[in-house]
């Protein structure tokens, strides 16, 4: 009888140890045969745990590379985007490559964000659209027919690349791909947020996946075209909002796009919704921004208010991604944004605060101008309606 080895939670499993050996190895090479050769093996190993739903294991591989070897780390976290986002499939004899591709669009409004099923007709003009004006001329194009909130996205690899497969399969079917909206999550409501067209592509091998791809395409003349081409199917879908739609791009690179440019956007909005709510005009406005940290600086918080009382309006978060530290100049950015807002008092404190949250509905609490964290407070003649937006 096989006993139980007390302290195995602490031990690597087999295709984990694996997978940091061969991102090490890429992370090591000294040129492209041998990188070649690498991401050979690595690309087999992390396809292999995709398809078995073996999350634990890559997330525990990348967790002990980012503590001991980040360059490894950035290779094995490319590996793993890179295989959960695309996939191979063949048709009638020929071989197609799939690219899982999100087309982000930044709204704001004083009511909700819808997150909200795609009528056919809907459907339809928007893949004609981007096959027309973002993707390959011989690219095939399916969506998945919800307009996704951020936290109804897939939660992990497995699920990303699952979604892969389910959409490439429906591009060579000539279909879209239809959403259970009932097993989504809760939809959480904020002033400003990203909202999240999810679809495939296929396309031959060796075929442009993009218009930029093309000799006589851009991403300037793509992005201009989607706006134009591709707003009046997104307008009926954004009722109540104000809203900006962004370069459609591969599934993680369009995330990760969408993350940096709502942080302005957020700030924008907030600028903009005081003015519209409670009449306070950007030059009376008062910023006060602050430093939050865990166990290093995760965000900035921003408090908005009347620049003549000490009340904070509202606020933003503004988190620091990817590489970004306390050496970025996100410090500098914040107050470029406020200032071209109209936004005069910008106050910046140099104090490190602590990521608290409200005891009683879970928002962040913003700084002052006596450096504390305060929860925000509209003022009564905003409304009721308001008061619930963090």
């Amino acid at each position: 009888m096989k006993r139980t080895r007390f302290g195995a939670r602490d031990r690597l499993s087999r295709d984990a140890a694996e997978l940091q050996r061969l991102a090490a190895g890429l992370s090591e090479s000294g040129g492209k045969l041998e990188d070649s050769y690498w991401e050979a093996q690595l690309a087999e190993t992390v396809d292999s745990l995709l398809k078995n739903g073996a999350e634990d294991d890559i997330n525990t591989a990348l967790d002990r590379l980012f503590e001991g070897n980040p360059r490894a780390h950035d290779e094995l976290a490319d590996m793993v985007e890179s295989r959960a986002e695309t996939g191979r499939l063949e048709a009638l004899g020929e071989e197609f490559d799939v690219l899982l591709f999100a087309a982000p669009v930044l709204a704001w409004s004083r009511f909700s964000i819808p997150a909200v099923a795609l009528p056919p007709a809907t459907l339809t003009a928007l893949s004609v659209q981007l096959g027309a004006h973002v993707f390959g001329g011989e690219a095939r194009v399916a969506l998945a027919d919800f307009l996704f909130s951020p936290d109804q996205l897939p939660r992990s690899f497995c699920d990303t690349w699952q979604l892969t497969k389910a959409l490439g399969e429906a591009t060579l079917a000539g279909q879209h791909l239809s959403i259970d909206s009932s097993a989504l999550a809760e939809t959480n409501r904020f002033l400003s947020d990203v909202r999240y067209l999810v679809g495939a592509i296929a396309v031959p091998r060796g075929k442009a996946l993009f218009r930029w791809n093309e000799k006589d395409g851009n991403k300037d003349g793509a992005l201009k075209e989607w706006i134009k081409q591709g707003s009046p199917s997104l307008e009926p879908l954004l009722t109540g909002c104000a809203w900006e739609p962004l370069l459609p791009d591969a599934y993680h690179a369009g995330c990760r796009n969408a993350d940096r440019l709502s942080r302005p956007y957020s700030l924008k909005a907030s600028v903009a919704f005081l003015q519209a709510t409670v009449g306070l005009l950007p030059a009376d406005i008062r910023a006060v921004v602050g430093p939050c940290y865990d166990r290093r600086m995760e965000e900035y918080r921003v408090g908005l208010g009347p620049k003549d009382k000490p009340d904070t309006y509202h606020g933003i978060v503004w988190p620091l991604l990817g590489a970004e530290d306390e050496a970025t100049d996100a410090a500098g950015e914040i107050e470029a944004v406020l200032r071209e807002c109209g936004v005069k008092e910008v106050s910046f404190l140099d104090h490190h605060f602590p990521m608290e949250f409200c005891d009683d509905c879970g928002a962040p609490l913003y700084p002052n101008v006596e450096a504390e964290l305060v929860h925000a407070e509209m003022p009564e003649q905003a409304g009721g309606s308001s008061q619930a937006l963090h």
